[in-house]
């Protein structure tokens, strides 16, 4: 018979190479390329589904897209994946989205999300920034893409929209708050 910590530790060595994989910063130039196709793939299936993003992305200045996010907790839990930036539909670089959190959780999940930055200063500050990290800076709102029907650019102020979509799994809630973005080095 097992004991129950055997479970437990298989888990949390899961949980480690699950972070050690999202977490890694050298991508080859297939990988890259694949990173663009399925970033911009998601960017217009969201599109194609949410009139509110379509809106935000035609006066975004920058679009930063988070094909498929992975998520797997057990009381401790960690996201990552990888995505693009694009400012006038051109690539301007490959980021790595990480969040680890504390607290009541259990299961996995995937997903992904985009960062639409309305504002000049709102993308130049995320450019320039080392490790950004979503709730520190410009004003951001989190929007579902299911509820994004109500979203369009005359009520929106915000800096910055996050928009959440494409969810598979289980596991309750997503939180971007926390996450941390950064350049993947070339």
């Amino acid at each position: 018979m097992t004991s129950p910590y055997s479970s437990v530790r298989a888990f949390f060595l899961l949980l480690i190479a699950f972070v050690a994989m999202t977490g890694c910063s050298n991508m080859g130039a297939s990988a890259d390329s694949s990173i663009e196709g399925d970033s911009r793939h998601a960017l217009q299936s969201l599109y194609n589904t949410s009139p509110g993003a379509r809106s935000l992305g035609a006066q975004a200045k920058g679009i930063l897209v988070f094909p498929n996010v992975l998520k797997a907790g057990l009381v401790v839990g960690a996201q990552g994946g990888d995505g693009v930036l694009l400012v006038d539909d051109k690539l301007v670089g490959h980021y790595n989205t990480s969040a680890v959190s504390v607290g009541m959780q259990a299961g996995g999940q995937s997903f992904g999300y985009v960062l639409f930055f309305m504002t000049d200063s709102a993308l130049s500050e995320f450019l320039q920034s080392k490790n950004f990290q979503i709730g520190v800076g410009p004003n951001i709102v989190i929007v579902d893409a299911g509820m994004a029907k109500d979203v369009n650019t005359l009520t929106g102020k915000a800096d910055v929209y996050a928009m959440i979509f494409n969810q598979k799994g289980l596991m309750a809630g997503i939180g971007l708050q926390g996450s941390k973005i950064t350049k993947i080095s070339k």
